[in-house]
């Protein structure tokens, strides 16, 4: 196989495709799942940001950043997700129940954690909706991992 590289790193979405579109074809079977059990695009996409903060992956944070502003989700929203515990009036409950699940899913805390905060996301989640919830954790953590380990950059693009 050819050598797919970004200065250091193997492009690995590039050097294993097949693989890559698997993931693609996980990401579209949660998003189709989301939409079966009520779970919107803002939703999503207030996940997909939030794992993408906590994994610290700069790619995946620009691309749904403007997807989650395209969703619906607002700028203030955004911009205090980090500390969204504090800010307990720009959520709702079932954006904030989302939330816990997928900080639990991205740090796997001890199980006495893990039990706290699934039983506190499962007072506003039906058991799809948590199922959905923890495969969308899952599946953008795998593309934090990707766009990481393949230093996927940044471009820079004027602002709207």
């Amino acid at each position: 196989m050819q050598s797919l590289v970004s200065h250091d790193r193997v492009w690995i979405d590039k050097q294993t495709p097949e693989v890559f579109h698997a993931l693609n074809s996980v990401a579209a079977a949660v998003r189709n799942a989301a939409a079966a059990v009520d779970l919107g695009r803002a939703v999503m996409e207030l996940v997909n940001v939030r794992v993408s903060q906590l994994n610290g992956c700069a790619y995946c944070l620009d691309v749904h950043f403007r997807a989650a502003r395209e969703a619906g989700v607002t700028t203030q929203q955004l911009a205090v997700l980090d500390a969204w515990e504090r800010s307990p009036h720009l959520y709702s409950d079932q954006e904030r129940a989302a939330l816990v699940l997928a900080e639990t899913v991205t740090a796997l805390p001890g199980e006495a954690a893990i039990e706290l905060q699934y039983a506190a996301a499962r007072q506003h989640l039906s058991d799809d909706q948590v199922s959905v919830l923890i495969w969308a954790a899952t599946t953008i953590g795998a593309f934090n991992r990707v766009s990481i380990m393949s230093k996927h950059p940044v471009r820079v693009r004027k602002e709207n």
